[in-house]
């Protein structure tokens, strides 16, 4: 994910124009998502957001009502950043699970690239619902429904070929993936290593095969 650029700080109330809008309201989204992979919904104040991006602190409710409205932007601006790169990878070739594992990949060096300090938004959320907007809950649920079907998806065309084993039910194995992925992540971040991410990806792999 690349770095913010701080945008110049404006006096006043915000621009009227839709385009200036947007565009600080997109740097508003972005900088949420950077911190909240770092440290959290709880953990992360508008006073750190409003720093990172330069506005004033009373401008934020001209683009969010509140921060319940705002972690709601985040949730879905990064359902469809990752939706997007899951749908890059996991694409079927001649090579088996090759997509798979260009997938890992990216998202080892991902990990490396923020020292591990960064993880999967969706994720951190879900490890803190009891600080989290009840209904933020449904919206983490529905979230890994559509990354879950992406992944059966290629699973299900990696299975026509013949790459992994016909006994295998691919909405399950989608299932258990995610489970086991979002675990590994955390290990990862704890031990400050990929080792967890390859570990697990591998046996999933293997596991596919019988």
């Amino acid at each position: 994910m690349t770095s913010i650029q701080p945008i110049k700080r404006r006096r006043g109330r915000p621009p009227k124009d839709a385009s200036g809008h947007n565009e600080i309201r997109q740097q508003l989204v972005r900088a949420g998502v950077e911190l909240l992979t770092e440290a959290g919904y709880s953990s992360t104040g508008l006073d750190a957001i409003l720093k990172r991006v330069q506005i004033p602190k009373g401008s934020f409710y001209h683009y969010f009502k509140s921060k319940e409205a705002f972690g709601e932007a985040l949730i879905a601006n990064y359902n469809s950043f990752f939706k997007a790169k899951i749908s890059k990878h996991l694409k079927a070739t001649q090579e088996p699970l090759h997509g798979f594992f260009a997938f890992v990949d990216d998202a080892v060096a991902g990990l490396e690239k923020y020292h591990f300090r960064r993880g999967c938004l969706v994720g951190n959320l879900g490890q803190e619902l009891n600080t989290l907007p009840v209904h933020y809950r449904q919206l983490l649920i529905e979230v890994f429904g559509e990354w879950q079907s992406l992944v059966a998806d290629y699973l299900a065309t990696e299975q026509k070929l013949g790459h992994i084993s016909a006994n295998r039910d691919c909405q399950r194995e989608a299932a258990l993936f995610w489970t086991g992925w979002e675990g590994a992540i955390l290990h990862a971040k704890l031990q400050q290593s990929a080792e967890p991410m390859r570990q697990f990806s591998d046996y999933f792999a293997a596991t596919l095969q019988t």
